[in-house]
């Protein structure tokens, strides 16, 4: 399976691993693709695990809509049942990194009956975030209103090759910014991804609701996006078992920095939940 289709849009997926496996739906996050997921997908498939990483809407070449109403987290969440569905999983399990986190943990509050297990890497709850950003959250979260700026950010992350597009990578730790460089200095491609964050106002129409699947949380204490009282109060929007993990001395990019210790996390907490 390469492709399947949401909302009358094309997405390009990876699908690694036995076809007869447990499923795994393996999200990335902001400003990356399906690839972030290259050192961590071979540990689960191994382990008899099927893994689909799709590149999300506004990374798929072509599912990127311009309008920002398109990035709804009621369609982020669609183009991950549809790609369940396209693959004939009926229950999964969820993985997700940053942005992709925020999907899996909304998805698995809503549609629990899908959901086996939810392994969510950095990024919290969606309520314990904006509980967080009352406090010193909200320094670290300067860029998600900067995002929402129209096309000023785009110009900005372009001009001069790049080079601010580079230093923010390079700033949270990313350790080869290149590629995440190059899709945010092409016009369509960054503000599809930027859409992401404009479309916040409008996931008010669904929240994450409480999460009632096995969870598992994943936070690194060098992480310069979330800070440890957003990560610490996740625990108060579970109501099933919940793990919370942190893994010192990673910075925010946990899936290319620590594989192994993420891979051997997820396995684990599967294992003990099966579909």
């Amino acid at each position: 399976m390469t492709r399947f289709t949401s909302e009358g849009l094309e997405f390009t997926v990876r699908d690694d691993g036995p076809l007869d496996g447990p499923v795994v739906v393996a999200l990335h996050g902001f400003p990356q693709t399906s690839a972030s997921w290259a050192a961590v997908a071979p540990l689960l498939t191994d382990a008899g695990y099927r893994v689909l990483a799709p590149d999300q809407r506004g990374y798929s070449p072509a599912a990127r809509p311009q309008e920002v109403r398109a990035y709804s987290m009621r369609s982020l969440t669609g183009d991950v049942l549809a790609l369940a569905d396209a693959a004939g999983a009926e229950r999964f399990h969820l993985l997700g990194h940053d942005w992709g986190a925020a999907v899996s943990w909304t998805l698995a509050g809503r549609h629990a009956n899908r959901v086996a297990s939810l392994s969510a890497v950095s990024v919290p709850h969606p309520a314990a975030m904006r509980r967080a950003l009352a406090g010193p959250q909200a320094l670290k979260s300067w860029y998600i209103g900067a995002f929402q700026i129209p096309v000023l950010p785009e110009a900005l992350l372009r001009a001069r090759g790049g080079a601010l597009a580079r230093r923010l990578m390079a700033g949270a730790g990313m350790r080869d910014p290149e590629e995440a460089v190059r899709l945010l200095t092409d016009p369509r491609t960054a503000t599809a991804m930027l859409n992401w964050y404009r479309a916040i106002r409008l996931r008010g129409q669904l929240g994450a609701g409480r999460t009632r699947v096995p969870t598992l949380f994943v936070w690194s204490d060098g992480d310069t996006a979330i800070g440890r009282q957003a990560a610490e109060g996740a625990s108060d929007f579970v109501a099933a078992p919940y793990r919370f993990e942190v893994l010192e001395g990673a910075s925010h990019w946990v899936p290319e920095e620590r594989p192994a210790e993420l891979a051997a996390l997820v396995l684990e907490h599967v294992a003990a939940h099966p579909a």
